[in-house]
């Protein structure tokens, strides 16, 4: 298995009632249709899958949508990017190794 959940303690963070309650009520809500919305329309296609609407530890329903598996991905995979992106511009510029003085 690679990716996603492979060393990863995120399941560890979720609450208790996230596989009992919380994921079935926000797939039924959502009629278990991805809710994904790009350029004003909704993607519509089968959902399986639940994701935090704003990232973080905020569990509430109203936070949470049902995503399909494409969408997931690509949600997930443009917070790792920002978050990589962030952690790069904190880091001081490199001198350029021709500018190197003893």
């Amino acid at each position: 298995m690679s990716g996603g959940w492979v060393d990863s303690d995120r399941r560890s963070e979720l609450p208790p009632n996230w596989y009992t309650e919380l994921r079935p009520f926000v797939l039924q809500r959502d009629e278990y249709r991805c809710r994904w919305r790009e350029a004003g329309r909704v993607c519509g296609h089968h959902a399986n899958q639940v994701d935090h609407i704003t990232p973080g530890d905020d569990h509430r329903p109203e936070n949470l949508q049902a995503l399909c598996r494409h969408h997931h991905a690509v949600k997930s995979s443009r917070e790792g990017n920002a978050a990589r992106w962030r952690e790069t511009a904190r880091r001081p510029p490199e001198r350029h190794p021709g500018l190197i003085r003893p």
